[in-house]
């Protein structure tokens, strides 16, 4: 499977994972999403893809279903990576809004 990659982008830092969330290595990771290794590496170094811990070769759950997200995007509708990138963070921000919306909600309802 052949996928292009396109620059780095701008996202939060990655937030300490909870003790009980499973870890992937690199090579799980890209196996588990369905992409080569040098893939992977390539998105790691643009930035697109962090592991958990600064410098660290783990993946957490949440950078999983980022990085599923991405490559749907890219192989299902043509976009490129950065492009993806940039998408996927808006559709994170928008889940956390509407959680956000939500429980304010539920609160002024008591």
């Amino acid at each position: 499977m052949s996928r292009s990659s396109g620059a780095g982008a701008s996202r939060p830092p990655v937030t300490a994972a909870p003790q009980a969330e499973p870890f992937l290595s690199a090579d799980a990771l890209a196996a588990a999403v369905g992409i080569d290794r040098h893939v992977l590496e390539g998105l790691i170094r643009l930035g697109l893809v962090e592991p958990s811990a600064p410098g660290g070769g783990e993946f957490n759950a949440a950078e999983v279903r980022r990085l599923r997200r991405m490559l749907r995007l890219h192989d299902d509708l043509g976009v490129h990576f950065l492009d993806a990138a940039i998408i996927v963070d808006l559709l994170e921000r928008i889940d956390r809004m509407e959680a956000e919306v939500i429980r304010l909600r539920a609160a002024s309802a008591k």
